[in-house]
């Protein structure tokens, strides 16, 4: 079957199965994360990163091209989780951009597409590293570009991006020599071969493997973990019980829309405010005390779809384990109108180390971090929230810098992002904090906090591997410093034991050891004995983070 004109239904349902098929193969894409320690995470963050604008494309499925194009980059955007995800986010922000006034597309426009998302892409990279996605992205887009010119079945133009991107896939080891030393490709350049494989099967009138339903993230989270994110708050502190979330139609004869006045009027009604909006549609969502407000002012602009309220008081008493009905009892205590003038925002993988965040001067916490890399929008919500002028965002972990960077040009506030890679990074940039001084000059200075700590941890592996020149197996531990593994041991405290020894040096005064879910106390007090017996000069801190994956977190400084 020749395709010459691609259209925007056809188009919406070739985003859903690669998104369907990248989702069915997720696993796959986390196992060929070049670390064999236990967050390797690509293929979740892209699966999500796709599936959110997946959904987006559901409620907005038409004729017109662009329009469908725009509404993936949107879902993308505030879906994308992590630095896959965020590049993924980008080559489709670019290729809408590139489409967004096309009704149907010939091959040519295509391809210019591609192009157009390749270019947006690199330049959010701020340091593009060849043989990863990106390089996949770019050879498959300059192929289709080259195909395209000949070709005009689009078809055959998709058959050729793909066969390409595998072909660039498979060249990854050559450009990235880590890759060649593990013996796997680019774990990101296989999950775009995946939504580049279910587009083409959509246009050929195939179907590839796919789940039985569009993949939802609950299933990634427990229910203790809700019950650990949540408990840090009574219920009775909710001022604005209900999540309301909805789309507004806009029809010609209602009034017309501002997207900024849209905005300021919503905010008289709640907080946790994000709307997104383009040409024909805009989407809602608003923590409010009085949703049907909410709604009756939406529907000035147009017809209201898709709209869902959820009783969050309800909600959040369930998973706390208290009684829904006492709990409403209580006199909702109402937040200060005052903003702050600084409000604080950073990740923590381990409930200890969220409180001891807070302790430290967070104004919020959002829990993730290793396996569970918190979406763009899960950012820009956490920072709306705080009601404060100014926002510093910190993300103690490098797979989700690009993601904090993306919010900030989302957040209508003054925004910094600090890029601490690792939780002892955030927690010296966060003691670095100066509520006297500027934005900007927090940011330098905080970010400058950075170079006076080093970070350890300890955690197992996953599969055999050999990296470094080091021969791992299943199950041994590993130590890692500053992002590169120095150790490997079958005993857990051993390897504790080994890192340290390879991170002290006769600068080093004080050692803060993080302890996590399957470290003992009796593992700990061996530690401490250890490195009071061999580094007397060191003066040795101790927290419990509960932290998962990682027995031990480490800070040197």
């Amino acid at each position: 079957m020749s395709i010459t004109s691609l259209e925007g239904k056809r188009f919406a349902q070739m985003v859903i199965q690669g998104a369907n098929y990248l989702s069915a193969n997720a696993k796959l894409v986390d196992a060929l994360n070049v670390f064999p320690v236990p967050d390797g995470d690509t293929g979740t963050n892209m699966n999500l990163s796709m599936t959110s604008g997946a959904k987006e494309v559901q409620n907005n499925v038409q004729d017109h091209i662009g329009k469908v194009a725009g509404a993936l980059s949107k879902g993308l955007l505030m879906g994308a989780r992590g630095n896959s995800g965020v590049i993924l986010s980008q080559l489709f922000r670019g290729f809408g951009k590139a489409i967004e006034q096309k009704s149907t597309l010939t091959s040519v426009d295509f391809a210019n597409g591609l192009q157009a998302g390749v270019e947006t892409a690199y330049k959010a990279v701020m340091k593009p590293v060849e043989g990863t996605i990106l390089t996949v992205a770019k050879d498959a887009a300059k192929k289709a570009v080259s195909v395209a010119k000949q070709e005009n079945d689009i078809v055959k133009v998709m058959e050729a991006i793909v066969n390409e991107a595998n072909v660039s896939l498979n060249r990854t080891p050559d450009l990235l020599p880590v890759l060649k030393e593990v013996g796997v490709v680019d774990s990101g350049g296989q999950g775009l071969l995946f939504v580049y494989e279910g587009f083409l099967a959509e246009l050929k009138g195939e179907k590839v493997s796919t789940p039985s339903s569009m993949p939802s993230m609950d299933h990634l989270v427990s229910a203790e973990h809700h019950k650990n994110v949540q408990g840090f708050m009574n219920t009775e502190e909710i001022k604005f019980g209900y999540c309301t979330e909805f789309m507004v139609k806009f029809e010609k004869e209602k009034q017309p829309f501002s997207e900024e006045n849209f905005r300021q009027d919503l905010s008289n009604y709640g907080d946790s405010l994000l709307v997104i909006s383009d040409d024909e549609i805009a989407k809602v969502h608003i923590h409010s005390e009085t949703p049907g407000d909410v709604l009756s002012y939406g529907q000035k602009y147009g017809s209201l779809i898709n709209m869902k309220i959820e009783n969050m008081r309800q909600q959040h008493s369930n998973i706390v384990g208290e009684s829904p009905v006492s709990a409403l009892k209580e006199e909702v205590k109402p937040k200060s109108a005052e903003p702050l003038e600084f409000g604080i925002v950073t990740v923590s993988m381990g409930e200890g180390i969220a409180d001891l965040f807070r302790s430290i001067g967070a104004t919020h916490v959002i829990e993730g971090g290793q396996t569970m890399n918190p979406s763009t929008e899960d950012i820009v919500k956490a920072a709306q929230s705080l009601n404060a002028k100014k926002v510093i965002i910190m993300p103690n972990n490098k797979n989700i810098i690009m993601a904090a960077e993306q919010a900030a040009e989302i957040l209508e506030e003054e925004v910094a992002v600090v890029p601490t890679k690792t939780v002892p990074q955030g927690m010296a940039a966060l003691l670095a904090f100066n509520p006297t001084t500027s934005l900007e000059d927090n940011k330098l200075n905080m970010s400058e906090a950075l170079k006076e700590v080093k970070t350890g941890q300890v955690t197992y592996a996953v599969r055999d591997t050999n990296i470094d020149g080091l021969s791992i197996a299943k199950d041994d531990f590993m130590g890692i410093a500053e992002g590169k593994i120095v150790v490997t041991n079958t005993d857990r405290l051993e390897t504790a034991k080994e890192l340290l020894s390879t991170m002290f040096d006769d600068d080093s005064e004080i050692l803060t050891i993080l302890y996590g879910e399957d470290a003992s106390e009796g593992d700990v007090e061996s530690l401490q004995q250890y490195v009071e017996e061999n580094y007397e000069d060191v003066e040795v801190e101790v927290h419990n983070g509960k932290q998962p994956l990682y027995s031990f977190i480490f800070s040197i400084e």
